[in-house]
């Protein structure tokens, strides 16, 4: 440890339980379901698609009962890396947190795409500057520029203060609640159970359905991927440590719900070939101003939809800003990510980061947004298998761990979010049934592994040598540090100071 004093920054706790909800939920349910949920049908049919969701929550919920049980016993902001460093150590730990970066930071950047879509849906706008094409799309300014503003908005309505982002969530997730409402009407009395078909696609030919089941199963745990973030907040949350269990496993049941919700509605309001022919439009929308006969109900759901951007928009950067600050409080990127603002007491540099790189990619084009949405997912389960592993590790290592929340059969729970995590890494590997496109797909994630590192190197060449016990400091804090760690580094630490 160098000869300065060691400071050790840390966030205002001023979430409630609504707060840490609506930004689960609203970070969960984004513009996702707009573009894609006819196309699931399309793809594994409605029951197929409704499987693959159902047994994607399940996963997720094996997942979550890992989060569960760490989050309240470690409710420091960083979440997975925290959760990693404990139970496997400073390599894992890093590499942990910078996939749940890629997952948190993957989606966010798709927002900015998203939003020019839904923008351009409401007020079509000129088509103006075109600047080039990428994988067929062509790219125009006028374009991204609203994406590039929308991200600049929520970048700066993070640095003014947690409390202000969670008040936007509220807003955001109760207009995406009042279009959902108006989705799940027009199916159900504009609509006809007889537009319920197919069931399964592939079917007729004799192919069986598991090809579209695995495709958007595939899609499933970035379409989940929110009620992760609530670790993340956790060290900004001013409730019982005991009721954050309660609102991981309800948040990840209310996203399951809504999607099902959303695939029987679609499928309600109009016949398969009205759904495939809007598929090159906004086809959530189109399907229900189909339903109710007028293009103006189009327009009333975009405007929930563009909510349900907002919310996700603002809770991937609450997440990913939290993981990085972490990583910079711990040394592990540059120190200045793991600065507080003196008067706002949000993550500024980290808050920055994000924004430039979410005003970046609008100008990649339509196009990009799929493969943000697999690099994304492919990030959330390497960093839930991480968790499952850490997980285990932690109840072997730390028995004695005051838990607030503590499993009745943990090495069961433990074995099953593996296994669950095991299942989805192998679907985006080559061996898999739906790996990764190359080279866009894997390119994003190599890229995002090479910005890691020259950060890493970076923090390592502007900090020195750091040892275990500062470290320990660093990532936990006086209160949750393991003491037989610490040793007679806080006195020592005191007397500098």
């Amino acid at each position: 440890m160098s000869n300065e004093t060691v400071q050790r920054e840390s966030l205002k706790k001023t979430l409630g339980r609504l707060d840490i909800l609506a930004l689960a939920f609203g970070t969960m349910v984004g513009w996702g379901w707009v573009m894609l949920t006819a196309d699931w049908v399309g793809t594994a049919g409605v029951m197929g698609a409704i499987f693959a969701f159902l047994f994607g929550g399940l996963m997720c919920m094996l997942v979550g009962a890992t989060y569960a049980e760490l989050t309240p016993a470690l409710p420091l902001a960083g979440g997975e890396l925290v959760f990693s460093y404990r139970g496997l150590g400073y390599f894992w730990s890093w590499f942990t947190g910078w996939a749940i970066c890629l997952a948190y930071v993957g989606v966010a950047a798709w927002e900015g795409i998203a939003i020019s879509t839904a923008v351009n849906y409401l007020a079509p706008f000129p088509q103006a500057i075109e600047l080039w094409t990428l994988n067929g799309s062509t790219v125009y300014l006028t374009w991204s520029m609203v994406g590039i503003i929308g991200a600049a908005i929520i970048m700066f309505i993070n640095i003014i203060g947690i409390k202000q982002s969670a008040v936007f969530q509220s807003i955001g997730v109760i207009g995406l609640l009042l279009a959902g409402i108006v989705f799940i009407t027009g199916g159900a009395v504009m609509g006809s159970p007889a537009n319920l078909q197919p069931m399964f696609t592939g079917l007729a030919e004799g192919v069986g359905p598991w090809a579209g089941i695995f495709a958007i199963m595939m899609m499933a745990p970035g379409m989940f991927v929110g009620f992760d973030v609530i670790p993340q907040a956790a060290e900004e949350m001013k409730i019982p440590p005991k009721q954050i269990a309660g609102v991981v496993y309800i948040s990840i049941l209310m996203g399951a719900v809504w999607y099902i919700v959303m695939i029987l509605a679609a499928s309600l309001c109009a016949p398969a070939e009205i759904r495939e022919s809007f598929k090159d439009s906004v086809p959530v929308a189109e399907i229900v101003a189909y339903a109710f006969g007028s293009p103006v109900w189009g327009k009333i759901l975009i405007i929930g939809g563009v909510c349900g951007i907002v919310t996700s928009w603002n809770g991937f950067f609450i997440g990913a800003s939290r993981v990085i600050f972490s990583m910079g409080r711990a040394k592990m990127l540059p120190t200045i990510f793991g600065k507080v603002h003196p008067k706002y007491q949000t993550p500024t540099a980290a808050i920055v980061l994000v924004g430039v790189i979410c005003m970046i990619t609008p100008l990649m084009g339509r196009n990009a947004l799929v493969w943000f949405v697999d690099a994304a997912s492919f990030g959330t389960v390497v960093a839930y298998l991480m968790v499952a592993l850490s997980f285990l590790a932690i109840r072997k290592k730390e028995p004695n761990l005051d838990r607030p929340y503590s499993h009745k059969h943990p090495m069961i729970a433990g074995v099953l979010a593996v296994i669950s995590a095991l299942f989805f890494v192998h679907l985006y590997l080559p061996i898999g049934a739906s790996s990764l496109v190359w080279p866009y797909e894997w390119a994003l994630v190599l890229v995002w592994i090479l910005i890691g590192v020259i950060l890493a190197i970076a923090a390592k060449a502007t900090t020195g040598p750091v040892s275990q016990a500062e470290r320990e400091y660093l990532v936990f804090g006086e209160e949750y540090a393991r003491k037989e760690i610490l040793k007679d580094f806080l006195s020592k630490n005191k007397k500098k100071d």
